[in-house]
């Protein structure tokens, strides 16, 4: 009898012990330093699928379409709370393709053409682009701080944001992640890309339950409704203010510390996305900007963490300015962080063709 409890025990032991470690994200801080052996895990995307819709058009029935409804349902453009789709290109899937394409910048042709299913494949937050059937991210707003420009920026229904009195935002990570502090510097990064522009500060904390904003990892459906789907496909999802809650896939591969673009098919920079998703966190939508880091999708290999002009005019609407940086423009503002393009690159250019014009002016 004991001989078998004392098994009972060691089984148990053994699969908490396998679960928990399989349970732990994936940081690598570039992409060579990805074992090769993990590589063909982690090339075929949640939605690769619909690469096989390409040229659908209003009035055919093809195999593959109720997947593709159920995505447009996901983030908002398509209702039916069922799910139970079926693969007919019916008018209702035909008005979710025009919205779509209106948010993204495309032509409205309705038709899943090539440009609209390269979209759709993109890895992509979890945050609906439309909530409550309608949507903002196209519908342009008049700018008050920065002359004639329109924004694009948008908020959740109700304008959700912190209150006055919290203006030092705690954060914390899910302990069952056990993250290195190589990841927590990340997230610190990404918070101080928000603070730069705003009065909010944010600090770190170590009592997970009792801080403004949960940080975790996870898989699958992990409980608050929001499913991840594996890798790529959604990234991480975040809830408008207070929630406090940020949460990102567990599946994906996450690059840590190459300040370039880390050029793989598969590999996320874990800093771009937690920048977005703080965003949600204090209380932004999604924008139809492509250069916003509040863009709903992010290519894999692509390194963007500099907030544009969008993302500063929408985040102080609910906030206000740095009482500290005076100016509509700071020394970050405009010189993004792209595809590896080191900061402050565009400001060393313009140097060189201002020594080069008073050269010229001299002689």
């Amino acid at each position: 009898m004991k001989i078998h409890q004392t098994i009972t025990i060691l089984l148990f032991l053994l699969s908490v012990f396998s679960s928990s470690v399989t349970a732990f994200p994936n940081f690598f801080p570039n992409v060579s330093s990805i074992p090769p052996s993990f590589l063909p895990n982690t090339t075929t995307g949640a939605w690769d699928s619909f690469n096989k819709l390409s040229g659908c058009r209003p009035g055919q029935n093809v195999a593959g379409i109720s997947k593709l409804k159920n995505y447009f349902r996901y983030f908002g453009y398509l209702g039916n709370n069922t799910g139970n789709f079926t693969d007919d290109f019916d008018d209702a899937l035909e008005n979710a393709v025009r919205n779509y394409q209106r948010n993204f910048n495309l032509n409205t042709t309705g038709e899943l053409d090539e440009s609209t299913v390269n979209q759709i494949l993109k890895p992509r937050c979890g945050v609906a682009d439309i909530v409550n059937g309608s949507t903002t991210m196209n519908s342009g707003k008049a700018s008050s701080m920065f002359g004639h420009t329109v924004g694009h920026y948008t908020f959740f229904p109700g304008t959700p944001r912190w209150p006055a009195r919290r203006r030092d935002l705690t954060y914390a990570f899910d302990p069952t992640n056990q993250l290195s502090d190589a990841v927590k510097r990340v997230f610190a990064n990404a918070f101080s890309r928000w603070s730069e522009w705003t009065p909010l500060t944010f600090t770190e904390v170590s009592n997970y339950n009792s801080a403004d904003i949960k940080i975790g990892f996870y898989s699958g459906d992990h409980g608050d409704g929001e499913e991840f789907d594996g890798v790529l496909g959604t990234l991480a999802h975040a809830f408008a203010p207070p929630a406090g809650l940020l949460h990102l896939d567990n599946a994906e591969t996450w690059i840590i510390n190459d300040v370039f673009a880390s050029g793989s098919s598969s590999a996320m920079d874990l800093e771009s996305v937690a920048v977005h998703e703080i965003g949600h966190v204090l209380g932004l939508g999604h924008s139809s900007v492509e250069e916003a880091i509040m863009f709903p999708t992010i290519a894999s290999g692509l390194r963007k963490v500099e907030l544009a002009r969008d993302d500063v005019e929408g985040i102080q609407v609910l906030y206000g300015s740095n009482p500290d940086n005076n100016g509509t423009t700071g020394p970050l503002f405009g010189e993004r962080e792209i595809n590896g393009a080191p900061r402050g690159s565009s400001v060393l250019v313009q140097m060189l063709f201002l020594v080069f014009g008073l050269i010229l002016f001299v002689f």
